[in-house]
C-alpha cells in the first residue's frame, strides 16, 4: 500500500506510538500514515515529511548542488519511502524542453554504433542528460520519422549519423531550432557542429598493405553507395591502388544490398563465381560484419582465408579479433569519437557563444592474421 510519510510531531503525541525522544537527533523521527489506494505521493508530500519547502525539493530535483548534503539526503530518502516520481511531462511543460538528447544511428545491430551509443550515454549522463536511442536503419524516411518524434519529445540537441547526405536533417532540425551535431560524417558548411573520421585515409591504408602483402587483384565490398562513409573507404582504396601503380579501376567493386552479415556472405559467393585465374586474391570490405559475413562464407566453401583469399574490415569492433581467424581491420576511434560529439552538443547547449567545430579524427590500420600479416 502507498504510504504518506509525515513527521511524527504532526500526529497526536508529538512521534510515533513508542518512539523515544532523543536529544542528539536534530530530525524528528517520520510517521508513516496511509495514502488511499491510487493515489501518487506529490512533491508538497515529499516537502512535509523531508520538512523543507517545495522549493528545496525542487532545487534538489533539478539543481541539487545548491542544496547541502544533509539535506538532499533526507529529501532523497523521504522521495524513496513514499514511491514518489517526479512527472517528466509536466516538467517539460513548465521548461518548455526536456532533459533528454537524441541519438539517431544507421544500424544498432552494428557493434560499432552500439559502442557509440554506449560512449555518448555515459559522457551525457555526467550532464544529468538521458539519451534516446533511435535507428533509422539506412532509411531516409525512418530517418524522418525519428527526427519529427525527437522533437516532439522537446529533446534539448540530436546527435545523429545521418543516412545519405546530411542536409535534409540540418534543415528539419534547425527549422525546430534544435542543436545538432553530425556524426560519422563532416557537415556541409560550418554552420554545425560534426565529427568524423578521414575515411578515405582509412581506405587508403588497408589497400596499401593488401597490396604490400604482395596482392594486386582487390575487390571492395560496400553498398550502393548512398552512405558518404563507403565511398569515402573506396576513394581512398583506389588511390592506394594509382599510388602502387595500379589501375584504380581495377579495383572490382562488389555491391551488396546491406552493410551486414548476410550482405558479407553474398558478396563472398558473387567472388567465388569469378574465374579463379581472375578472381581477386583479397578483398577490403567497407566494415567488420561484411567481413566476418565473407570469412564464413569462404571457410565453409572450403577457401583459406587468408592462403586463398585475404580480408580486411573496418571499424575493428569487438569480434574483429576474436575470429576464428582474426580479422585485419580499420580501427575507429569510437570512444574518442563518441566523447567528442557529445561535448561539442554540450557546448552549444551552455554557451550563447559556442563556435561551430568540424573535427576529423584519424583512423588506424590493425593487422591481424586474415591479412596474411604475422
Amino acid at each position: 500500500m502507498l504510504s504518506r510519510l509525515r513527521r511524527g510531531a504532526a500526529c497526536a503525541g508529538g512521534r510515533p506510538p513508542g518512539a523515544a525522544a532523543s536529544r542528539t537527533d536534530p530530525w524528528p523521527a517520520l510517521a508513516i500514515v496511509p495514502l488511499s489506494m491510487g493515489k501518487s505521493a506529490s512533491i508538497r508530500d515529499v516537502a512535509a515529511a523531508a520538512r523543507v519547502s517545495v522549493g528545496t525539493v525542487s532545487n534538489v530535483l533539478n539543481r541539487a548542488h545548491v542544496v547541502s548534503p544533509e539535506t538532499r539526503k533526507r529529501v532523497e530518502e523521504a522521495s524513496r519511502e513514499l514511491g514518489f516520481v517526479r512527472s517528466e511531462a509536466a516538467r517539460q511543460l513548465r521548461a518548455g524542453r526536456s532533459r533528454s538528447v537524441g541519438l539517431l544511428v544507421l544500424d544498432v545491430t552494428n557493434p560499432f554504433f552500439t559502442s557509440l551509443a554506449r560512449g555518448v550515454e555515459d559522457h551525457l549522463a555526467g550532464a544529468s542528460l538521458s539519451m534516446i536511442l533511435g535507428d533509422s536503419n539506412d532509411d531516409e524516411d525512418r530517418q524522418a520519422r525519428y527526427l519529427t518524434l525527437l522533437a516532439e519529445q522537446r529533446v534539448r540537441g540530436v546527435l545523429v549519423v545521418p543516412v545519405g547526405r546530411p542536409s535534409p536533417v540540418l534543415a528539419t532540425l534547425r527549422q525546430r531550432d534544435i542543436p545538432v551535431v553530425l556524426l560519422d560524417t563532416k557537415a556541409p558548411d560550418m554552420g554545425t557542429c560534426s565529427v568524423s573520421v578521414n575515411n578515405v585515409g582509412g581506405g587508403r591504408a588497408a589497400v596499401a598493405h593488401l597490396i604490400a602483402q604482395g596482392h594486386r587483384r582487390i575487390a571492395f565490398v560496400g553498398s550502393q553507395g548512398r552512405e558518404r562513409q563507403v565511398a569515402d573507404r573506396a576513394r581512398g582504396a583506389r588511390a592506394a591502388m594509382k599510388a602502387a601503380g595500379l589501375k584504380p579501376d581495377d579495383l572490382r567493386r562488389v555491391r551488396v544490398e546491406t552493410l551486414s552479415f548476410d550482405g558479407g556472405r553474398a558478396a563472398a559467393r558473387e567472388l567465388l563465381d569469378v574465374p579463379a585465374r581472375r578472381r581477386p586474391t583479397a578483398a577490403f570490405c567497407a566494415n567488420d560484419l561484411l567481413a566476418l559475413g565473407m570469412l564464413q562464407e569462404l571457410t565453409q566453401r572450403g577457401v583459406g582465408v587468408p592462403d586463398d583469399m585475404a580480408l580486411v574490415g573496418y571499424d575493428d569492433i569487438v569480434f574483429a579479433e576474436a575470429a576464428a581467424v582474426p580479422l585485419t581491420s580499420v580501427r575507429q576511434p569510437c570512444p574518442e569519437l563518441a566523447r567528442t560529439a557529445a561535448q561539442l552538443l554540450l557546448d552549444e547547449l551552455s554557451d550563447g557563444g559556442h563556435e561551430h567545430q568540424q573535427v576529423v579524427l584519424s583512423a588506424q590500420l590493425v593487422a591481424r592474421r586474415s591479412s596474411g600479416a604475422p
